[in-house]
């Protein structure tokens, strides 16, 4: 089985430093040097499309773009990529996210992917109108999930739950084909919902043995549904010519990042609800020491930056190993992103993806001549690339 890469879409702005947001991260502390135009956005797309990334991940929160229109606009920017949209269920009707998902692969010949997040963290959730707290929102996420998967049968839906009801509830024209649905958590709630309506389970980047539990939790719970769950990562690369050069990058980057912008960050989110953003608090406990918590996996992205907080960083040799290894565990998809998102884009396509195509880990999805002519045939030596 080939992997499968996503890239990412940096819709609150991009840098040449991490730039912070979600999880507990202050409405307007994102953004970077590069605003999130379309025109930035598109070239982004365009170069993971180029370089053999099968989809690019979109965020949702008050931090950033919409996710659902900016994609919709990107799409016709694009040819084959996939779009991973995140949203929240507690933002939308069931019946019209069945209709939006509907619509959207019909217009983009089925290139919508969905990363359904419940939210972790009330404060915001409420800014949109949602009280519920987080137990109630995984259990009215279950619900959401159960209405959605049967309106795109085809099936006509009568469904009352706790916190969500619709009579008679139709689609006219099933999506074709079925987006498929992309859901993390770690806390109990979120493994439930997961194992029963995911078809890909995601977890952050967490140390092999941490992610390894991970799997065999959620394929016992799946089993006891009688459901098979592929499993993916999110994580960001820095991955160079030489470890040495991989490694000094994340020193520039650490550079860049003041105490006082550290102490405010971590301070938000201590106070996130989210367990998945516990755990990853807990790989640097808001240090800048011992950083590398497993080898080529840094943990300094997280010191300003909520969410995803882990790097593989290392030569291109080394992290492809690193990929390797977590496929072992049984992480077939990985979702990537590097700061700037073009630079780094080029810089793992050219230098990791054609290491894996070698080792027969990975074919580009658009076949062998897209390949040859993106330049990840063959392994990355060096070549200048504009603005890297």
């Amino acid at each position: 089985m080939s992997l499968t890469f996503h890239w990412f879409l940096p819709t609150y702005g991009d840098s040449r430093n991490v730039v912070g947001g979600g999880h507990g991260v202050p409405v307007g502390a994102a953004g970077g040097e590069r605003p999130a135009t379309l025109g930035y956005l598109t070239q982004i797309a365009r170069a993971a499309e180029q370089l053999g990334f099968t989809g690019a991940l979109t965020p949702t929160g008050a931090w950033c773009e919409d996710a659902w229109l900016t994609t919709a606009m990107l799409a016709r920017e694009t040819e084959r990529l996939k779009f991973l949209v995140a949203f929240r269920p507690g933002f939308v009707v069931p019946t019209l996210a069945a209709q939006m998902a509907s619509t959207y692969q019909r217009h983009t010949g089925g290139r919508l992917l969905l990363n359904v997040v419940t939210g972790g963290e009330s404060h915001e959730q409420r800014a949109y109108g949602d009280f519920l707290d987080k137990d109630a929102r995984y259990t009215r996420t279950g619900e959401f999930l159960e209405i959605v998967r049967e309106l795109w049968q085809g099936k006509s839906v009568d469904f009352e739950g706790e916190h969500l009801r619709v009579e008679n509830a139709k689609l006219t024209r099933v999506p074709d084909p079925v987006p498929e649905v992309y859901f993390g958590g770690s806390s109990p709630a979120a493994g439930a919902v997961a194992a029963r309506h995911s078809d890909v389970y995601l977890t952050w980047g967490e140390p092999p043995a941490q992610v390894a539990e991970k799997i065999a939790w959620i394929r016992r719970l799946a089993e006891a549904q009688g459901r098979t769950v592929r499993f993916g990562i999110r994580l960001h690369v820095i991955a160079r010519d030489t470890a040495d050069d991989a490694w000094a990058e994340t020193r520039r980057l650490l550079a860049g990042f003041s105490p006082e912008a550290v102490q405010a960050v971590q301070a938000g989110l201590a106070r996130s609800e989210s367990e998945g953003q516990r755990r990853m608090l807990a790989l640097h406990g808001g240090s800048d020491d011992g950083l590398e918590i497993s080898p080529n996996l840094w943990a300094g992205i997280g010191l300003v930056r909520g969410g995803a907080g882990t790097a593989l960083v290392g030569s291109h040799r080394e992290v492809a190993e690193r990929i390797t290894e977590y496929h072992r565990l049984g992480i077939d998809e990985f979702i990537l992103s590097g700061h700037p998102h073009v630079e780094e884009a080029y810089w793992f396509g050219e230098g990791v993806l054609p290491l894996l195509a070698a080792d027969g880990l990975w074919t580009h999805p658009a076949g062998a001549s897209a390949a040859g002519a993106s330049g990840a045939s063959v392994p990355f030596a060096g070549t200048v690339t504009a603005g890297r």
